[in-house]
């Protein structure tokens, strides 16, 4: 843009004051920024060495409570006899049956030598 297009702006621009920096502008915006980052690693080294191991030994422990919580074996009855006590005089005859051909089938499997 030349002088000559916009005399009005350019007698405005040239009346404002100019702006004056300090010496030490330099020094002072460097202290800013490594105040910043300093901020930026304090919040770093909090969670990796406070926040991130306590929230890691709060899970292990959850874990380890849930494990001892939840019983994982199938309940055992002291009574398993009590089974075959329960089956009525009727029933007996057909798992008497039962067993006896299974008996059989198990020893077919062997004697079928026809087959090799």
């Amino acid at each position: 843009m030349d002088r000559e297009d916009d005399q009005q702006l350019w007698d405005i621009l040239g009346s404002a004051a100019t702006p004056e920096v300090s010496p030490f502008f330099a020094r002072d915006i460097l202290r800013r920024v490594r105040m910043e980052s300093d901020q930026a690693s304090r919040r770093s080294r909090f969670f990796w060495r406070r926040l991130l191991p306590t929230s890691g030994l709060v899970a292990a422990t959850a874990a380890i409570f849930v494990a001892y919580s939840v019983n994982f074996q199938p309940a055992v009855s002291d009574n398993d006899d009590d089974a075959v006590a329960k089956i009525d005089a009727q029933d007996y005859e057909v798992v008497a049956d039962l067993d006896n051909l299974l008996a059989a089938d198990e020893n077919s499997l062997w004697d079928d030598t026809s087959s090799l």
